[in-house]
């Protein structure tokens, strides 16, 4: 009895060994749902660079930090351009000051002085036409030869075109330029001021900021090195643009559609994250090359992209595998 005891009970584990491996098997190869496909998680990357070439000044950001829209990302030298914009606002302060000038008339002092010569010509013109008319009585009386009177009259004729010139030149003075000439600098001043903008814009663009809040996936350059234009600094990814992609077999296409909600379940999470049909491919990734069999048929699969929302896409990552749904969520 004593030695039949430990043998029973061997036996027994034994036996319940070799069930538990048999039902581990059975689980393994125990074929997945037709209503679930596998997929996996793709990012749709944001490259960031500047319009304009230069030395990388200073990078803000390092890999795998997590940045807020406007938040700056990397500035490239910049002595050029804030030169330029710095000439182009001297040049437009010039440019405006002679606008303003030629809409004035003279300097006080310049009017002032042509007054002056205005009022002496004409003390001088009163006088020519007083020693004129003196000069007439005595030629009537035959006093004077008829010469010394037209004399006289000339040079009383002289002032009064002398005063007449003081005059309008002294109306000219109160006036600023001539229209088109105030025209032709206001058109010079409105093409500085463009170039202002421009030069604004060239000078901003050699600081890139964060166009969204998201994830800096990687940088590509170190401070000090030369970026070319338009090459790439900082890769950022977004957690909007992160997205399952997945391939479904043709019998299943007709039962998803656009926003349907499906579950996508992801090795290590607690519960299956929810997502949304955000994209159907119209082509299939496999054309059977001669007619549509039934057997072809199977064959057939197509694209399908998930959407999830930005708090639940922020937890994922690109390249990781899932099973997705579309059962009872569809």
């Amino acid at each position: 009895m004593n030695g039949t005891g430990p043998m029973k009970c061997s036996l027994f584990k034994y036996i319940a060994t070799s069930v538990v491996l048999i039902s581990g098997l059975a689980a393994c190869n125990r074929t997945p749902a037709a209503d679930t496909v596998q997929g996996y998680i793709e990012g749709e990357f944001v490259y960031i660079a500047a319009p304009q070439a230069g030395r990388l000044e200073t990078l803000f950001v390092q890999r795998g930090a997590s940045v807020k829209a406007g938040e700056p990302l990397f500035a490239l030298e910049n002595v050029q351009e804030k030169t330029a914009r710095d000439e182009t606002k001297l040049r437009l302060a010039q440019i405006r000051a002679q606008v303003a000038d030629a809409k004035k008339g003279k300097r006080p002092t310049e009017i002032e002085a042509t007054t002056a010569q205005l009022n002496l010509a004409r003390t001088a013109l009163q006088f020519s036409e007083k020693e004129l008319a003196r000069q007439e009585r005595l030629l009537t009386a035959k006093v004077v030869p008829l010469q010394e009177v037209d004399r006289l009259r000339s040079l009383r004729d002289q002032d009064r075109q002398r005063v007449a010139q003081l005059e309008a030149e002294l109306g000219t003075a109160k006036l600023g330029a001539r229209n088109d000439q105030i025209a032709a600098t206001e058109a010079s001043m409105q093409a500085l001021e463009a170039a202002l903008t421009r030069s604004e814009w060239d000078l901003g663009q050699k600081r890139q900021t964060a166009p969204a809040a998201g994830l800096v996936f990687d940088t590509l350059f170190r401070s000090g090195e030369w970026v070319t234009a338009g090459k790439p600094v900082v890769i950022l990814l977004p957690p909007q643009n992160i997205k399952v992609r997945t391939f479904v077999p043709q019998p299943l296409l007709a039962s998803i559609h656009q926003g349907s909600k499906v579950q996508v379940t992801v090795d290590g999470a607690p519960a299956p994250l929810s997502a949304t049909v955000s994209f159907i491919s119209p082509q299939a990734e496999y054309t059977p090359p001669v007619i549509y069999s039934r057997e072809n048929r199977q064959k057939l699969v197509y694209m399908i992209e998930l959407a999830f929302d930005p708090a639940t896409a922020a937890r994922l990552h690109p390249g990781q595998p899932v099973d997705v749904r579309f059962g009872s969520g569809s």
